[in-house]
């Protein structure tokens, strides 16, 4: 009698085993919102999205400081959205505030990179705005490197917006914990492409595990995640801090956030879900 239980109890759990085998483990997702600092109703209807989407704010904008410190609050992560030199055929040539530039000497690439580090509260990492031309060159990507090396715990996003960028090379050659944009949400601000380019960041994350998004506060963007991002978890993905995709891509402990994670239906009203516990600038 007991040999007859004991291979009753044997066989459960080699079915349970199989069973959890069988099950794939959940693709990853990080969504950054970009240019938040100029439209303050876009904005703050951005940071009532749930889940621990990251916000890059616009360095020296009118409601740049205030959003961030808002984002603070409801426990989202905030990063830097640094100006980068762009190709002059592809933007207009007045720079944007905060900018860092092709011709300015490694004195004032300093101070402008302070001066806009300053200009944004609780800022825990950096990606660029733009900057199509300036992250093509070692040189000034080694200074942004340094500089942010010499901030402390700060983590560099390349939002890659150029395939000749060589920013995410440089942060790793560097020591700078870094993962590199994968699919931008929103190029045309249409529904059609949203749908598409969403369900290319899901396939991506189930295909690597981990995949990084870059949106905007678009009334259309904000009107599909507002939809979409509570519907992950029945295509089996998990959404995660921006921080915490850098600690996993760069295979170490990178983020002063404790991991952050998004679980539709269990929402706290503070922070849509999320708890984080930062030390920030």
């Amino acid at each position: 009698m007991a040999d007859f239980r004991y291979h009753i109890v044997l066989l459960v759990l080699l079915a349970g085993s199989a069973v959890a085998e069988s099950i794939e483990p959940p693709g990853r997702i990080a969504i950054i919102i970009d240019d938040i600092g100029y439209q303050l109703t876009a904005g703050r209807r951005a940071l009532q999205l749930p889940g621990p989407i990251a916000f890059a704010v616009l360095p020296q904008t009118p409601r740049g400081r205030m959003l961030a410190r808002q984002a603070h609050e409801r426990g989202k992560e905030v990063l830097l959205h640094l100006p980068l030199e762009a190709i002059p055929t592809e933007t207009a040539l007045t720079p944007d505030p905060g900018g860092l530039t092709l011709d300015m000497s490694r004195r004032q690439f300093s101070s402008m990179f302070d001066s806009s580090l300053q200009s944004v509260p609780h800022v825990i990492g950096i990606n660029n705005h733009r900057g199509s031309l300036l992250t093509r060159h070692p040189g000034h990507m080694s200074w942004l490197m340094e500089e942010i090396n010499s901030r402390g715990n700060l983590f560099f996003v390349d939002s890659f917006t150029t395939h000749q960028s060589v920013a995410l090379d440089i942060a790793v050659e560097a020591g700078v914990p870094a993962v590199k944009r994968d699919v931008f949400l929103d190029p045309d601000e249409t529904e059609e492409t949203l749908q598409r380019e969403f369900a290319r960041l899901i396939q991506l994350a189930r295909r690597r595990g981990l995949a990084v998004g870059i949106g905007h506060p678009y009334p259309t963007t904000l009107d599909f995640l507002e939809r979409e991002l509570p519907r992950l978890a029945d295509d089996n993905i998990e959404l995660i801090s921006i921080s915490e995709m850098v600690s996993l891509k760069s295979n170490r402990k990178t983020s002063r956030c404790t991991k952050s994670r998004y679980r539709p239906g269990a929402e706290n009203a503070m922070t849509g879900g999320t708890t984080t516990a930062c030390n920030t600038l």
